[in-house]
């Protein structure tokens, strides 16, 4: 990959996703949707555009199940009578078809042959009544389980199911992709239209190959975040009395270095041990996010620590930078204050 390419991967959107907490939602990729003898096929719809989608929902589903990341499949499921539907007075979207699709235990029901083999584990498997993927399903609940906080959605049909299901998944605050050449419109004029919507309001368009390569890039060697900070004190207690005192921070453990130096090790990721010079180093700030940044700000200076600036509006948020005993600046931000 040349510098460039490196350059545009790093500053792909994409990127932002932690995979571990992704999962690919597949919408009710059934014979009645995609097959020409399913229900749409034998109402008069043109099923060429959703079996187009058969190819890279099988892509999309043979890689995430290779990365180890969850694959999860809708079924859309009527009853032949439904009490419910039948109280509306004007015409439901079902009485529009010759008949009422995906009708419970039918073949219109089922996921088309192509896919069949990866729709193979029960717990990935939700049912639903109605267009949305949440609504009255166990979606949610699952999602909770797993640890998922984005979704690639893919599936039929566009202006239906998969609109209400991007529209549900955004309200519940998750990260939302739609991988359009994986979803198809019951009339394709409707495509571009709603993929604007969705663009401006639901979440970020991608195609199977954007999120194929971002796959790519996500399985790659490297670090993924900061995990602990330690930081060499001239005086441990003090140091000690700064962080928990003034800060806040808790202490998770102390024990002894194998050189016998003193280590405390708190909650919020910050190691203080002995040896600290006071010259300090090539450590230009520490960040950690807090709240009350003015309680903080005030508690130090009663405290006789030095305010290097703010508290006023950062980068991040609402931000004010203290120095610690030792001299090093801590900076410390409210991420709900702008």
């Amino acid at each position: 990959m040349s510098g460039t390419d490196e350059t545009q991967a790093e500053a792909h959107v994409l990127d932002a996703l932690v995979p571990e907490k992704t999962a690919l939602l597949l919408i009710d990729m059934q014979n009645a949707f995609c097959h020409d003898e399913g229900t749409l096929g034998v109402s008069g719809v043109d099923v060429k555009p959703a079996q187009a989608t058969i190819a890279p929902v099988r892509k999309l589903a043979e890689r995430f199940r290779a990365a180890g990341l969850p694959v999860i499949w809708t079924e859309q499921v009527h009853l032949e009578r439904d009490a419910a539907r039948a109280r509306k007075v004007l015409p439901s979207h079902t009485s529009k078809r010759k008949r009422v699709s995906a009708v419970s235990g039918s073949w219109d029901a089922a996921i088309v042959d192509e896919l069949a083999d990866l729709a193979d584990d029960p717990t990935m498997m939700v049912t639903k009544h109605r267009f949305g993927a949440f609504y009255e399903t166990r979606l949610q609940a699952l999602l909770d389980m797993l640890g998922v906080q984005g979704l690639f959605v893919a599936g039929l049909t566009a202006n239906a199911c998969v609109e209400t299901t991007l529209r549900e998944a955004y309200l519940r605050d998750y990260d939302v992709v739609a991988v359009t050449d994986a979803i198809a419109a019951v009339r394709p004029a409707w495509t571009e239209t709603a993929q604007a919507v969705w663009s401006q309001y639901l979440g970020v368009l991608a195609t199977s190959d954007e999120v194929t390569s971002w796959l790519d890039r996500a399985a790659r060697p490297q670090a993924l975040n900061v995990h602990h900070l330690l930081l060499e004190t001239v005086d441990l207690d003090a140091s000690v009395g700064f962080y928990t005192g003034v800060l806040g921070f808790s202490v998770r453990k102390r024990e002894d270095f194998r050189d016998g130096r003193r280590l405390v090790v708190t909650h919020q990721g910050l190691g203080l041990t002995e040896g600290g010079t006071g010259a300090g180093g090539t450590l230009q700030h520490l960040c950690f996010s807090a709240r009350d940044i003015d309680g903080l700000a005030e508690r130090a200076r009663t405290a006789g620590h030095t305010i290097v600036r703010g508290p006023g509006p950062g980068p991040y948020g609402y931000t004010v930078y203290i120095a610690d005993p030792d001299g090093n600046e801590i900076e410390l931000v409210d991420l709900s204050k702008p």
